[in-house]
């Protein structure tokens, strides 16, 4: 019975390690034949409350939109433009 509980928790543990995995990624599908990238902000600074401001902060790095986004249980500020 505890190799069993074992391989649960590993399992357990490797599906979370995959979803935290998957929000970092930079390119998302957007749709058909639309690519979003997405970069962490390198001049935004705290924790992300408003979009509006980590917006105005992507565009002085050449992004034209940016975007709140939790990342381990913290707001970022996330840039993204077309890819």
């Amino acid at each position: 019975m505890a190799v069993s509980s074992g391989r649960a928790a590993a399992s357990a543990a490797l599906l979370l390690l995959l979803l935290l995995t998957t929000e970092l990624g930079t390119t998302t599908v957007a749709g058909a034949g639309e690519r979003t990238c997405k970069s962490q902000s390198h001049n935004f600074k705290g924790e992300c409350t408003s979009t509006t401001n980590c917006a105005s902060v992507c565009k002085t790095e050449g992004f034209p939109d940016g975007k709140c986004k939790s990342h381990y249980f913290v707001r970022k500020c996330f840039c993204i433009k077309d890819c």
